[in-house]
């Protein structure tokens, strides 16, 4: 049986003038340029990928910069808040030892001046003047009140009391000295002051 004969071959249509027809493929001139092959890209993909390849060269070196700023922020808080804690702590300690010392001077004030007596006040000047090294070593200052201005933040008043030589607001005694450690108040001076 021929393809004609079962009727699945395709009837062969005569292209009338209407119809567009295909151009037979046929081979270049050898005088023309052949082209690019599709593989190699072109100047301005280069250029196109190059400006890509910068700008995102670019972010990842802000991004990294801006990595390790913040890191050197970290760094830094980390250190101001450690010795925050450090300087909180040794107040805490430092405070403590403050009564002591109260004591030590009360008694030292009313020490014997001779006999037995002299020689043991003269072993507790010594352990005071210990225990006071101690906290000048550790940074501890006197906050100095008498005949300044009253200020709240270093001073505390107990009572107001009229002073012909001294001025409103000045301090006139103080009756317990304050102390500090750097800009930290451990206890303010107890003060009376003049009104």
């Amino acid at each position: 049986m021929s393809d004609q004969d079962s009727g699945n071959s395709k009837p062969e249509v005569e292209p009338n003038d209407d119809q567009l027809v295909e151009p037979e493929e046929v081979d270049a001139p050898s005088d023309e340029l052949p082209d690019k092959p599709e593989h190699e890209p072109s100047e301005i993909m280069l250029q196109h990928e190059l400006e890509q390849t910068k700008a995102q060269s670019q972010e990842y070196l802000e991004g990294w910069q801006r990595a390790r700023a913040e890191f050197a922020n970290y760094k830094k808080r980390v250190a101001r808040d450690q010795e925050d804690a450090r300087l909180r702590i040794a107040a805490n300690t430092l405070s403590k030892y403050l009564g002591v010392i109260d004591d030590l001077e009360r008694a030292l004030k009313e020490r014997p001046e001779d006999g037995e007596a002299a020689a043991w006040a003269e072993g507790i000047e010594l352990i005071y003047r210990k225990m006071y090294g101690v906290l000048e070593t550790e940074g501890v200052e006197v906050i100095d009140a008498e005949g300044e201005h009253f200020d709240p933040t270093l001073h505390e008043a107990i009572s107001h009391d009229e002073s012909e030589d001294h001025e409103e607001g000045d301090v006139i005694e103080v009756v317990q000295p304050g102390y500090r450690l750097g800009e930290r108040v451990l206890r303010p001076a107890m003060v009376r002051v003049a009104k």
